[in-house]
């Protein structure tokens, strides 16, 4: 009884230990509140810094920092819709704000006629 009751607490030890490995492989999910805008009609065909056209229709966005292709969740908290959206260009160059949508993802979440709204952004880092 006692050998069942010790093999019994090692391998609960040992799925435990695993789990938390296995946890902390997991990329960070990060979670903030922002200012967001949209791209102007004028830079429909224009290169971004991914090399692919700027297109208004397709749900694409600027940030300075995240890697290109990082996919971004893209909420407005004033009416709860949220796109997702590929990072495919740099900008906005003001420190005010930290993403610049494409129209169709700005028209998607209630912000296109606002010029400068507040977002929460949700992504993952690995």
């Amino acid at each position: 009884m006692k050998y069942l009751l010790l093999l019994s607490f090692c391998l609960l030890f040992l799925q435990v230990k695993a789990q938390h490995s296995d946890s902390s492989n997991e990329p960070d999910s990060i979670k903030k509140t922002v200012l967001a805008t949209y791209y102007h009609r004028k830079f429909e065909g224009h290169r971004t810094t991914s090399g692919a056209k700027y297109r208004a229709k397709k749900f694409t966005a600027a940030h300075r920092t995240l890697p290109m292709g990082t996919m971004v969740k893209v909420t407005n908290p004033d009416n709860g819709k949220s796109v997702v959206v590929k990072v495919n260009d740099r900008g906005p160059y003001s420190k005010k704000l930290a993403i610049d949508l494409s129209e169709r993802a700005a028209k998607q979440i209630g912000i296109y006629h606002k010029g400068i709204a507040k977002v929460k952004l949700s992504y993952t880092v690995e």
